[in-house]
């Protein structure tokens, strides 16, 4: 990776989300609805759905691919913009962060990897705020099976356009706080750990350093990890973008539910319990353990294969 530009890092990193997203969607449809369902309700509420596999298998009978499908084109681009930042930016940010600490560049610090991790993410997560929120809404959307407030838009186009003509320009940055606050954890962990995972694999022998078993090994410690770290934050972002909005005495549109993520976290655990936090958490594991493999595996192999085109036209 410190072979790349930040531009080359950027790209293929963005390359790398895609693929995963076309895989892991589905999934994160279920997450979405599972996260909302019973939203502050001390007793759960009624029960839509049973479970994650009971989300795929009733949306897909009711509203078919492209019910399952939900927000798949705001989600590509919004890969771009995040992974290819986190992916992208991660190497600058960590040599820089070495340097600035008197660490060699090359070094694998756990401060200056974790905190990389968590800059890059965030600057991506902020980036892609407009386009995770329209995603959010879409998934949320059912016009047979409803939990949480709903929102039909056409398609990412119109969901853009409604926004801003209904909640103005600061609409597109509604949630922005919990998405920092849920990159910051996720860019904290994710590479890190997977870093951590593959370099402890192969200096232990158990595979090579380009072995796609190191990949795949060192992909599936990564998302246990942001699965169990990043759940809360999750479920708060969820419900940010997704609550109603109502137009303030100062005539701002404001979210009737939570003023900001803390607030949202607190809500959920004094009417919910823990378990409020933890909604939707085989779904998100579902969703994010395929993503994470996919996504730092291709990365790796997206990068390979670049370098060696590139090498073969320098010839």
């Amino acid at each position: 990776m410190s072979k790349l530009s930040t531009f080359e890092g950027f790209v293929c990193g963005g390359l790398a989300g895609c693929t995963a997203v076309t895989f892991s969607n589905p999934a994160e449809v279920a997450k979405t609805r599972m996260q909302l369902q019973g939203e502050l309700m001390r007793d759960g509420g009624k029960k839509v759905y049973k479970n994650v596999f009971d989300v795929l298998v009733k949306t897909w009978r009711n509203e078919g691919i492209r019910g399952v499908q939900r927000g798949l084109g705001p989600a590509y681009f919004y890969q771009v913009l995040l992974n290819g930042s986190r992916l992208g930016f991660y190497e600058p940010s960590r040599r820089a962060l070495n340097r600035l600490l008197g660490y060699s560049p090359t070094q694998q610090s756990t401060i200056t990897s974790m905190s990389a991790g968590s800059i890059s993410t965030v600057l991506g997560s902020c980036l892609g705020n407009p386009l995770f929120l329209v995603k959010t809404r879409m998934q949320a959307y059912s016009p047979v099976l409803p939990v949480g407030a709903q929102r039909y838009y056409r398609h990412a186009f119109d969901a853009l356009t409604t926004i801003l003509r209904e909640e103005g320009a600061k609409g597109l940055l509604r949630g922005i706080d919990a998405a920092m606050f849920r990159g910051a954890i996720g860019g904290s962990v994710q590479l890190p750990s997977y870093l951590w995972a593959k370099q402890l694999l192969v200096s232990h022998g158990v595979a090579g350093p380009d072995s796609m078993w190191t990949y795949l090994m060192s992909s599936s410690i990564a998302g246990v990890v942001l699965c169990l770290a990043m759940q809360p934050a999750d479920t708060t972002l969820t419900r940010m973008y997704n609550q109603p909005t109502v137009r303030g005495p100062d005539g701002r549109m404001v979210g009737t539910l939570y003023k900001n993520p803390f607030d949202c976290l607190w809500k959920t655990f004094k009417a919910e319990g823990l378990y409020g936090w933890y909604k939707g958490s085989t779904a998100h594991f579902l969703r994010i353990a395929p993503h994470t493999i996919i996504t730092l595996t291709s990365n790796d192999l997206i990068i390979r294969m670049y370098l060696k085109l590139r090498r073969h036209r320098d010839e």
